[in-house]
């Protein structure tokens, strides 16, 4: 009993002498900051960019209606010091990205807690600590699943030391001619939003694709001449907007073009419809009359139910396609010319748009119609946030760090929240940390990796923006040619380089077997590129990092990947972000503690959770590794661009 004592005395010290910082004040993080000041720790700084919005009210207890719109930091500080007045808390209203938070800024704590929604901020924080040599506790949440898991510099995996699953995305032909299933109709309606009335954006456009290879191109250039001369809705190839503008943004005849001329425009594409079910044109005049049969969707005046989860029918959702566009219309003439709306899900006459122009087209398409309410969750890649997931988590967070300032950071453990108990009857299942991986491209004692590109094709502007920012997730990167005279390729500082962003990288002088070093002083972190140049890439794809695609990843031998087993829990961690936007989890369920896990999979990204189980019910144990987004704000994981 005194020995107990005295480690009770020492982690009591540790906790009230203990800087932590928090990143993310949402579902998670309010729960955490709330935990950790009723558990001693009296020094906490916590960091958010996000305001208050009204549907954080549901499980993010530290708001309420009066602070909506307000910094989630600075509130969630104030309401946690009604619990501990005598607590040291330091708000920021920012972003964990700002190069003012520095590897300097990260090694003034003791622990780092995250408690973020998406995929980018996430690998920023681990390359932080890893370079300051600060333990991190990373979490996340989706639905009733959610992980916790500690990471530390040489001890550890890191965020990035396994691959994350891309964030889907759609080919544009499917979205522009061949809609086959409801969020084909729901991203062309919000490119469509957005071709009306918001930024445009060549690759976001909604008209017929002529250059579909399935598509006849015989009958695609008769359907152009016949669109030409069309003088029913003034259809002519040209801007959507500019189309648009140049009626007034009349709604009749944005709705004679979307839904009547540009699919008599699709049918002349015969070959896209040998195997599959030719789209239906919609005449407004018709509908007006009722001669369209909806037996299926009742008129919405005998609907039941809650508005928003109601089907409406075709004609309904005509008539709200017609409101919405005099809404919007009537927005972007109040803001004056040159003026853009940006789409919300929370907006309304920005989602009765897309709900009306997406049911429309999936109605033309022979798809059920959906309510407005599934619409929105689509869209928006909602997942429902739980806020007992969100306290079960943050608690475990706090036990975790507990570990780690007793001094016993191998005891810590990934922890899972399953949905329902294991045959072992466990909700929470933990399981032993991993090893780094000795392949990993950030924690490696010398990163690297290999990227496939043809280096006549790709530019110097693409290299930085979707390889080393948007692939690798650096912020600043400096590149410079491993040629023998140091070539610089990319700078950091503003204007230095901005003259190379149009040319190719061939022009460099680089060519296959070339070598890249690229440095992020921000994140203290160097990675060495090489070039293999390639000319068989498939089409629409600018590059391919080699060696990296998870589902070819050969499973370990069964020896090499056994895990320890006691009670605990679990979290989620995030994409789509996604990100999606997105992050991994990795649940494992053991029927018998000590024994090694099996190669069962699950994949589940934000938004729509995608499952895959092998071997479900053949091995005693289960190991499956999850893409989830925390839930705490509505991740966007469905790239539209």
């Amino acid at each position: 009993m005194a020995l107990v004592g005295a480690v009770r005395a020492e982690l009591a010290k540790a906790v009230g002498e203990a800087r932590l910082l928090v990143v993310g004040a949402g579902g998670i993080g309010c729960e955490l900051l709330k935990n950790l000041v009723l558990s001693g720790f009296s020094s906490v700084r916590v960091i958010d960019l996000d305001t208050i919005d009204v549907s954080n009210l549901n499980r993010q207890f530290l708001f309420q209606k009066k602070h909506v719109g307000r910094s989630k930091a600075e509130v969630a500080k104030e309401s946690v010091l009604k619990f501990c007045p005598e607590a040291d808390i330091v708000a920021y209203h920012d972003s964990i990205m700002n190069p003012d938070y520095n590897v300097e800024f990260f090694r003034q704590f003791t622990l780092v807690m995250n408690a973020l929604d998406n995929r980018v901020a996430r690998n920023h924080v681990n390359r932080m600590c890893l370079a300051a040599d600060v333990p991190l506790i990373e979490s996340g949440t989706a639905g009733y699943l959610g992980q916790v898991t500690v990471i530390k510099k040489g001890l550890t995996e890191c965020y990035e030391c396994h691959p994350k699953p891309a964030q889907k995305t759609f080919p544009g032909c499917t979205i522009r001619n061949t809609p086959s299933e409801p969020i084909h109709c729901i991203v062309w309606a919000k490119y469509l939003f957005n071709q009306l009335f918001g930024e445009e954006d060549a690759d976001q456009e909604v008209s017929p694709d002529t250059a579909d290879p399935e598509a006849s191109w015989e009958a695609a250039e008769a359907a152009v001449q016949a669109n030409a001369s069309n003088e029913d809705g003034d259809i002519k190839r040209v801007s959507t907007k500019q189309w648009a503008k140049s009626t007034g943004y009349d709604p009749i005849k944005l709705f004679t073009k979307l839904f009547k001329d540009d699919i008599r425009y699709l049918l002349m594409m015969d070959k896209l419809w040998k195997k599959r079910t030719p789209p239906t044109p919609l005449d407004y005049t018709e509908l007006q009359k009722n001669e369209i049969n909806d037996s299926e969707h009742p008129s919405k005046s005998n609907l039941p139910g809650l508005k928003d989860q109601q089907v409406l029918d075709v004609k309904s959702n005509a008539s709200l396609f017609i409101k919405s566009v005099k809404t919007l219309r009537d927005q972007l003439s109040q803001k004056g010319d040159g003026a853009e709306l940006v789409w919300d899900k929370d907006d309304v006459p920005a989602m009765d748009f897309v709900t009306a122009a997406a049911n429309l087209r999936m109605h033309i398409f022979s798809m059920p119609m959906k309510s407005k309410f599934d619409i929105k969750s689509m869209a928006g890649n909602i997942i429902p946030a739980i806020a007992t997931t969100n306290a079960v988590i943050a608690g475990l967070i706090v036990l975790e760090g507990l570990k780690i300032l007793s001094g016993n950071i191998e005891k810590c453990k990934t922890i899972f929240l399953n949905k329902k108990p294991n045959p072992r009857k466990k909700l929470l299942v933990p399981c032993s940390l991993d090893p780094p991986n000795s392949n990993c491209y950030v924690c490696a004692s010398r990163p690297e990796v290999t990227v496939k590109l043809n280096v006549n094709n790709v530019t110097v502007q693409t290299l930085q923006d979707k390889i080393l920012k948007e692939r690798f997730a650096m912020v600043m990167p400096d590149v410079q040619i491993e040629d023998g005279k140091g070539t610089i390729l990319i700078s950091s500082e503003e204007g230095e380089t901005e003259g190379n962003n149009n040319k190719n990288l061939s022009d460099f002088g680089i060519r296959n077997g070339s070598r890249l070093q690229a440095d992020d002083f921000l994140q203290d972190y160097t990675l060495l590129i090489n070039i293999i140049h390639s000319e068989e890439l498939a089409k629409d794809v600018e590059f391919e990092v080699v060696g990296e695609a998870p589902e070819k990843a050969a499973p370990k031998p069964i020896e090499e990947a056994v895990k320890s087993v006691t009670n605990g829990s679990d979290d989620a961690q995030p994409s789509t972000s996604t990100a999606q936007d997105q992050n991994d989890l990795l649940i494992l369920d053991s029927d018998e503690e000590g024994r090694s896990p099996s190669n069962s999979e699950v994949t589940l990204e934000s938004g729509a959770l995608k499952r895959k189980l092998e071997d479900e019910d053949v091995s005693d144990t289960k190991r499956m590794r999850t893409e989830l987004a925390n839930t705490d704000d509505d991740d966007e994981i469905i790239e539209l661009d």
